[in-house]
């Protein structure tokens, strides 16, 4: 396993990216718009996402600002399988909160476990394209 990024809800995605980018000298490396769940995810980082945990910034349409305790998202991790992952964690006791599958408006393999303050963790297959 290999941690992939953490993501942040923002109100303003442009002011996001220019603050991460301009301010704290990380680089935009992509963004997507999907237009079916009206949010937008911009990742940046200091380096490739193939050798460096990045941050999502996600842009949910029509909400401008986030109270601070709900603005935190999740913890990814690059898993070899999520299906065998989620086997794995839940028969060392682990709690599977969405199960193995496509993303809701995209087509990665994901599943979410949860740790014991309710905190979650993503798990990705390696080949994803969202």
């Amino acid at each position: 396993m290999r941690l992939l990024h953490t993501m942040l809800r923002v109100g303003d995605l442009d002011k996001s990216i220019a603050f991460y980018t301009e301010v704290l000298g990380m680089t935009l490396l992509r963004r997507k718009d999907y237009p079916d769940g009206q949010f937008t995810l911009a990742f940046v980082g200091y380096g490739d996402e193939a050798h460096n945990s990045v941050i999502e910034l996600t842009f949910n349409w029509g909400v401008d600002k986030y109270e601070l305790g709900n603005a935190y998202g999740h913890i990814a991790l690059e898993v070899d399988d999520v299906y065998k992952a989620c086997e794995d964690i839940r028969a060392r006791g682990g709690k599977i909160t969405r199960e193995p599958g496509p993303m809701k408006h995209g087509t990665s393999i994901l599943a979410f476990v949860e740790d014991p303050d309710g905190y979650k963790i993503e798990l990705l297959s390696p080949s994803r394209n969202d």
